[in-house]
């Protein structure tokens, strides 16, 4: 009697036969510790096998490991797995698997301490640098988002266009670019989006009008303060109901 193939193989067998789809499930294998930090990865002949792909495929998709720091080619040991102190933490493969990990919580933990600090600091710049136009704009979307609080799926889309528009107003470009870099593979994860209630989003709401509120007085302190306390307060209220992975 034949083995069945595990579902991670029959996932891959479904996948278009390119490089990308072999990298993307071995970017999983490894961050989850399939692979542990100083193993050997299968050789090229035995992962051709497995993928139902070409060598050339193999060592593409090995190049692309090497270049996101998971792995290190070693003269007789073959590919080895590197510690995770050498992986590129912001490529999107490598958030998407570490926020599927057990421990994955955790990174959920350090992307809302993330986004306090630097969605702090860009709201006290945005207060700084408020024009007009960018008040206007501003107090638009805090009046869209009090039209759609019994609609919290429509809310939440919104929600995220509210903290893009401060962020750009803010005009700090890096931070931005960090944030919606971690953020975007957050969202995918149900652990960080969690359950919708029209309770939440009240709360949320009320948030968003105090900094909101302390931007257009130009209140930096203020909007950095209310800032941090939205981004905190909101994860502990998602991580409260008992968030999952996946």
């Amino acid at each position: 009697m034949t083995s069945p193939v595990p579902p991670s193989l029959q996932r891959v067998r479904r996948r278009p036969r390119l490089a990308e789809a072999v990298v993307e499930d071995l970017v999983n294998a490894i961050v989850t510790e399939t692979y542990p930090a100083g193993s050997a990865l299968p050789p090229e002949g035995i992962l051709g096998d497995m993928y139902e792909v070409s060598r050339t495929v193999v060592r593409e998709a090995t190049m692309a490991l090497t270049e996101k720091g998971l792995v290190v080619s070693q003269q007789g040991r073959g590919t080895i797995v590197r510690e995770a102190n050498a992986w590129d933490m912001l490529d999107p493969m490598i958030l998407a698997a570490l926020f599927r990990r057990e421990d994955g919580l955790a990174y959920l933990d350090n992307l809302s301490e993330i986004r306090s600090l630097l969605e702090g600091a860009m709201a006290a710049k945005a207060a700084q640098r408020r024009t007009p136009e960018t008040i206007a704009e501003l107090k638009a979307q805090i009046e869209k988002l009090e039209s759609l609080i019994q609609m919290p799926a429509a809310y939440v889309h919104e929600d995220v266009a509210f903290h893009d528009i401060i962020m750009r107003i803010s005009g700090d470009k890096l931070s931005k670019a960090v944030i919606d870099g971690v953020q975007s593979e957050a969202l995918r994860t149900h652990g960080y989006s969690g359950k919708l209630n029209v309770e939440h989003v009240r709360e949320t709401h009320e948030a968003h009008r105090r900094i909101c509120d302390a931007i257009v007085s130009g209140d930096s302190d203020g909007a950095a303060r209310a800032m941090r306390e939205h981004i905190e307060g909101s994860w502990a209220r998602r991580r409260a109901q008992g968030p999952q992975n996946g």
